[in-house]
């Protein structure tokens, strides 16, 4: 893999708010020393905290990222619970499993719009795409007004290639991704956004929109328990200056075995559901909170 190496260790937006600009530097501080925990959310309707309960029970501490999902059109919710994360000193992370026209998991696989469509200025598919962005907008711009920062993470999966937004390829997915930065940055004025640029398994060439158009390189598998070494060093040769997130998986290995493998991620993120009470051991959740190599919620500096 060759890809250019990035220099500037700053937020891409040179407009970053203040508090996403410390957010950043506090991951970056993170690098190779800590581990945050994170733990993604049940998106079901009155199942949201399922999660939580299940970890505070069980360690005694809440995890310092809690990863959120715009699906289901469910932008008021997220909102709101991620403003009381966020009072909490909490960290937040969002997705979104989204078809362009549908609003859940199934569109966001079953779909196949030409991405070329899609961007063309003034097409009806064009309105309808940027329907569904003005909406996502709406929710994050509310998070701005309550100065929240968020590690955004639009696309994800792309080189797995079995969401629409990968299906046509590296090419259109960079353009589909410069795309929504522009649109977030300019017509909505989106300064609170960290850009997570989530990678599937083994992390494929072809597929890196540039050093200035996201934060955070990630990569997610749910490969059975594994450290994810392989395509930690293979991010690393994307760009070496950019934090490097475990943005999804499903069975935790012991946390010493992170820094032992040459893997450590600024946080690492189980899924939600079986995912995390059926794939581990509750013995191996409450160590890798327990542990002295990991930073929970109330652990981390200000920011």
């Amino acid at each position: 893999m060759t890809e250019k190496n990035c220099e500037v260790p700053l937020p891409a937006d040179p407009e970053a708010t203040a508090r996403c600009r410390r957010l950043y530097a506090l991951l970056r501080d993170c690098e190779g020393q800590k581990i945050l925990t994170a733990q993604q959310e049940n998106p079901g309707r009155f199942r949201h905290d399922q999660e939580m309960a299940y970890l505070k029970e069980l360690t005694g501490f809440l995890p310092a990222i809690r990863g959120l999902d715009f699906i289901h059109n469910d932008f008021d919710g997220c909102a709101e619970r991620a403003m009381r994360w966020n009072d909490a000193g909490g960290i937040v992370t969002i997705c979104w499993h989204t078809g362009v026209e549908g609003i859940g998991y199934p569109e966001s696989k079953e779909e196949h719009p030409s991405v070329s469509g899609l961007l063309k200025a003034g097409s009806e598919e064009n309105g309808r795409l940027m329907k569904r962005w003005e909406q996502a907008a709406k929710s994050l711009a509310r998070l701005q007004n309550a100065d929240v920062p968020v590690l955004w993470r639009p696309f994800h999966e792309f080189d797995g290639r079995w969401f629409w937004w990968g299906k046509d390829g590296g090419e259109s997915f960079i353009a589909l991704w410069k795309e929504m930065r522009r649109v977030f940055l300019k017509e909505f004025g989106l300064h609170n956004l960290l850009w997570v640029l989530g990678y599937a398994d083994d992390v494929s060439a072809g597929w890196y929109p540039g050093d200035g158009e996201c934060d955070i390189l990630g990569s997610d598998t749910y490969r059975g328990e594994t450290t994810h070494g392989k395509s930690f060093d293979r991010l690393g040769m994307i760009c070496a200056q950019k934090p490097r997130c475990f943005h999804e998986c499903g069975k935790l290995p012991p946390v010493e075995r992170f820094f032992e493998d040459g893997a450590p991620w600024v946080y690492v993120m189980p899924w939600h559901g079986r995912w995390l009470t059926e794939d581990n051991a509750p013995e191996r959740i409450r160590d890798f909170y327990q542990s002295g190599r990991t930073l929970c919620l109330g652990e981390t500096v200000s920011f």
